[in-house]
């Protein structure tokens, strides 16, 4: 978990509740995390109904939400004003609503707990209001993660659930979710809800409640290019041809594309161990052994054409330069000259 998620729900779980957070930052995840916390767990069900505002930012000004922050709790020692989507707030990146704010904050109502869920991007630091947050507030400015924090993520979520869950598993999900980790939580959700409790996950499970094709897959694809097994890699295009929608080949492209742009930085890394690699790329240690066997397969400058043939391939699946072959016959011939 996040240093700083973890400090602020660690202080909210001992009691520890400030007058104004700022959540902010391209990574969302942490930002609900935070503020759903604080919206089940700070006032008891008896104290929200007078003393617990949800706004939004799209309708509301930074004015109507200090209103809101400055009035006294009824009946409770402390009352919660949370504005999701606080980036979309119309004045806050004017000069009169930024100021109304950094004065609210500079003297904040000591009941009141105000949330700002600054989403996808981040405070103007040029600006005053931007500078001087972090003093004032408890604020936490959360960035996507790297590929290779993601197994400790997934790990750590899932035990926290009560599951266990095992390297394949991991893998899969790092490469086929990538680093939303919204999106990442709510696949492993999914899977747990179709589990028993204390269950371990497994690869095969998780492709299964994920989406993936328990016989052929993306990965399974990337596995034979690496090996540069053309009679498995051809399989494996037969499949997808016959299975287009559940199998969509510009996606299958772009992933293919992913990976061998990668790779091609790979080729050129001071360091080719497996530990070098993760370093290097900010990929995720399962990963690194499939980019160290392509790197016995591939020199640098086949790497190079590697990726100028999977971009146009994708050109043509989205209808340029296209001639009448079909996606399945695209495929096969990118295939061909990845493998050849």
């Amino acid at each position: 978990m996040d240093t700083a998620a973890k400090k602020i729900l660690d202080d909210l779980k001992k009691g520890k509740v400030s007058p104004v957070y700022v959540l902010q930052g391209e990574e969302t995840f942490y930002i609900d995390l935070i503020a759903e916390y604080i919206e089940e767990n700070v006032l008891s069900e008896s104290e929200k109904g007078f003393n617990q505002v949800v706004m939004y930012g799209k309708d509301a000004s930074v004015a109507s939400i200090l209103t809101n922050a400055k009035r006294f709790p009824m009946m409770s020692e402390k009352q919660v004003v949370i504005v999701r989507e606080a980036q979309e707030i119309s004045d806050l990146q004017k000069e009169t609503g930024a100021r109304l704010m950094l004065d609210y904050v500079s003297n904040p109502t000591p009941s009141t707990v105000l949330v700002l869920c600054h989403k996808h991007k981040s405070l103007d630091k040029r600006r005053e209001l931007g500078k001087k947050i972090d003093k004032l507030t408890v604020s936490a400015n959360f960035k996507k993660p790297y590929e290779n924090q993601l197994p400790d993520f997934i790990s750590t979520y899932v035990k926290e659930k009560g599951f266990g869950i095992n390297d394949d598993a991991v893998r899969v999900l790092c490469e086929y979710v990538g680093n939303d980790l919204k999106r990442l939580a709510n696949e492993l959700d999914k899977v747990m809800i179709a589990s028993a409790k204390g269950e371990t996950l497994v690869a095969e499970k998780v492709m299964a409640q994920v989406g993936i094709s328990r016989e052929y897959n993306i990965f399974e694809l990337q596995k034979a290019l690496v090996k540069k097994d053309a009679v498995q890699a051809n399989k494996i295009v037969n499949y997808f041809e016959s299975n287009t929608k559940k199998n969509p080949l510009i996606p299958a492209v772009a992933f293919l594309y992913s990976f061998y742009s990668k790779l091609l930085v790979a080729s050129t890394a001071p360091d080719k161990s497996d530990r070098g690699l993760v370093s290097h790329l900010k990929i995720n240690p399962y990963a690194a052994r499939d980019y160290s066997s392509a790197l016995r397969n591939y020199s640098t400058s086949q790497l190079s054409n590697c990726v100028q043939c999977i971009a146009q391939a994708d050109l043509k699946l989205k209808g340029v330069n296209s001639s009448a072959s079909g996606e399945g016959q695209i495929l096969r011939e990118l295939v061909y000259k990845l493998i050849h």
